[in-house]
């Protein structure tokens, strides 16, 4: 205890740090974590201030000196390359040998007479070279008998402020008192693809070429090489498993139902097996574990959904009936949202007694399909379970295989969004669906990239899903697709489309409200790809273009930009080194024409005002010569609504010619 009375360093308001470090911040292999903490100490005495960090499997910490900034804040950094988890901390100490150099050169250049102080320095060297090794400690040793002996004050000054000496000692710091930051903070590593990702979501059973038969595996294969095409790496399939057959929704989640009708593919379960089985008409296990290969040869993987409900006839409920809730006349209590009824479902209850073996049974799901390849889930109303499974169960699965991805679709509260984020969950559904006006997007993407919940919420941006056809696309006809669409694939480094409806433009409604007329969600659709209109071969230009620019493959990185109508919306990314900048500008408006005049950030990007740059209009291949700030640019949106610029500098060579980069 007496010894904790000589640390004299505080260390707080570290960054980042969630809920006091109760939850981990998220990174993707390769990615910068940036910390950031107020290091400070009583009196006048300069201190030093170092990032300690580790993979979890490390024995040791590496040390990192952080850089001093300004009113008593440091910053410094470490990039993560391994998946995993990774801890961090800070550790900072009075440094008295740096306080001696700033003072001694104060008092010399005072003209103070600065024997005695010469002598205080010298004995910090030979603590120093006490310290030292080898090599190290007989320089220092000489540095200290240099600064002893010198009868010249100027000279013996020199010595003393030489940036030899200073980096020698600062090689063997006096960390005796440092104060260890008493919390190690912790941040989950992930795969690339947890970062940048664009998903393709399409119903298995509707993908048969041929009208009113039940898809299969198989139809699915003959559709990748198009999904590639398209620029898509993830392709997630709804529910796979047996439909149940009791209460089984009709057309338009109709409760009466006629005997061809297929049912929700979320009513999982019933004689022909559960959560672990396949529906018998997609195909076998086989036929799905070569789906998966397949998948993966076109460079795209399968997202399984991850749907913990169950069907009345599902095996669960005959099985382990206390798994579910009962009502006081001895049912079972189906799903309800009132005044929404689903009687085909029945909610698991998590405050079962059974606890324990249920938690086990539901991981073991997730460790079956990673069984048969898949690493990605996507997580169906994550908010309905409870939160002290997600975080056991994410956790486990993570420890033993890091490289898996869990999606939560979760359209709820923002704090419970986010709390899911921070139990464990790689990426997140959002509101981006429901922001239409450039104040809602300015607002909503700087709160999500600009805030604490950037270092933990991943975004994933949807224009539409099966559940979900917001009234802008049905509304807006194709223009208001094509401008969702460039939105969200460069708002978000991660997106998805439920498609064929989405490059179809399908925007038939049930009469006032956001649900899709004929919902796929209750029968098999027959969709011709090729139909006039179609936006495929848009897609795939988006998707092309984010993956050719590496200032796209981030969402942090977004920055919002001036433009004089409000109908307009301009951004831009850029990597760190501005080797690649992208200018996007969206008409948000789909129905008439909007210009503008954009102000373009040129001091940001390096480029001086009188100098001429090069845009190029990567969606419709157009290419401008712009100078200074201010630029003006007009928007059809039955042509293009939208411009997605890549900006390059004009530099000078040596031979007096120009060349862009």
């Amino acid at each position: 205890m007496l010894n904790n009375g000589r640390n004299r360093v505080i260390i707080e308001n570290v960054k980042p740090e969630i809920d006091a470090g109760r939850f981990p911040s998220k990174r993707a292999v390769g990615e910068k974590v940036v910390v950031l903490a107020d290091v400070f100490a009583d009196g006048h005495d300069a201190v030093f201030a170092q990032l300690l960090y580790k993979k979890q499997t490390d024995g040791g910490w590496k040390e990192i000196p952080m850089k001093f900034l300004e009113n008593d804040r440091w910053q410094g950094e470490f990039t993560v390359k391994e998946l995993g988890i990774y801890f961090y901390t800070i550790e900072g100490w009075v440094d008295h040998f740096l306080t001696w150099r700033k003072d001694i050169k104060k008092k010399f250049d005072a003209d103070q007479n600065i024997k005695v102080d010469l002598l205080s320095g010298v004995e910090l060297v030979e603590a120093a070279a006490n310290r030292a090794k080898g090599e190290d400690a007989n320089a220092l040793s000489e540095f200290a008998e240099t600064i002893k002996n010198e009868k010249d004050f100027a000279a013996a000054v020199e010595v003393a402020l030489s940036r030899g000496l200073l980096a020698l000692v600062e090689k063997y710091p006096d960390k005796r008192f440092a104060t260890r930051y008493d919390k190690e903070l912790a941040v989950v590593v992930d795969r690339e693809k947890a970062r940048f990702s664009a998903w393709y979501e399409r119903f298995p059973r509707s993908c048969s070429p041929k009208p009113g038969k039940h898809g299969t595996f198989k139809d699915c294969e003959a559709i990748l090489p198009e999904i590639a095409r398209m620029g898509f790496d993830v392709f997630y399939l709804p529910p796979i498993h047996p439909i149940g057959k009791i209460n089984r929704k009709g057309k338009n989640n109709s409760p009466a139902t006629k005997p061809d009708d297929v049912g929700s593919p979320w009513a999982i379960g019933s004689d022909e097996g559960g959560h672990k089985a396949i529906h018998p008409q997609l195909g076998t296990l086989e036929d799905f574990q070569r789906l998966v290969k397949k998948a993966q040869d076109h460079g795209v993987e399968i997202a399984m959904d991850l749907a913990y409900q169950c069907a009345p006839d599902h095996p669960y409920v005959k099985e382990h009936p206390e798994w579910f809730k009962k009502r006081p006349d001895g049912t079972i209590q189906y799903a309800e949202n009132p005044p929404k009824k689903y009687q085909d479902i029945f909610p698991i209850n998590f405050e079962s007694e059974d606890w324990e073996a249920l938690w086990q049974e539901l991981k073991s799901v997730v460790e079956f399909w990673i069984g048969h390849g898949v690493r990605i889930f996507r997580v169906d109303n994550p908010h309905t379970k409870a939160f002290p499974f997600w975080k056991w169960m994410i956790g486990e699965i993570k420890r033993d295989y890091p490289e898996t991805i869990f999606l939560s679709e979760a359209f709820t509260r923002p704090k419970v969004m986010y709390r899911l984020a921070k139990l464990g969950f790689t990426q997140s559904y959002t509101y981006f669906t429901w922001r239409n006006t450039k104040k809602e997007f300015t607002d909503y993407l700087t709160e999500l990239t600009q805030t604490e919940v950037s270092e933990f919420f991943r975004p994933n941006f949807w224009p539409n899903t099966p559940d979900i056809l917001p009234e802008h696309l049905q509304f807006g006809g194709r223009p208001a697709f094509m401008l969702r669409l460039v939105l969200a694939a460069t708002l978000s480094s991660n997106y998805g489309i439920y498609g064929p409806a989405f490059e179809l433009c399908v925007s038939e409604a049930l009469p006032g409200k956001e649900e899709y007329l004929n919902s796929e969600k209750f029968e098999l659709k027959n969709w011709d790809w090729n139909q006039e209109g179609n936006l495929r071969d848009f897609i795939a230009r988006v998707n092309k273009i984010r993956k050719e620019n590496p200032a796209l493959h981030a969402t942090q990185n977004l920055k919002f930009y001036e433009v004089d109508n409000d109908h307009l919306l301009f951004y831009g990314k850029a990597t760190e080194d501005l080797s690649n900048i992208i200018l996007v500008v969206v008409n948000l408006e789909p129905f008439r024409a909007h210009s503008g005049w954009l102000k373009v950030p040129i001091g940001e990007f390096g480029i001086d005002f009188k100098q001429a740059y090069l845009v190029h209009d990567l969606l419709s291949d157009d290419k401008y010569f712009w100078q200074g700030e201010l630029n003006y640019v007009e928007l059809n949106p039955q042509i293009l609504p939208a411009q997605i610029f890549r900006l390059r500098k004009r530099l000078k060579r040596e031979m007096d010619f120009d060349y862009f980069m």
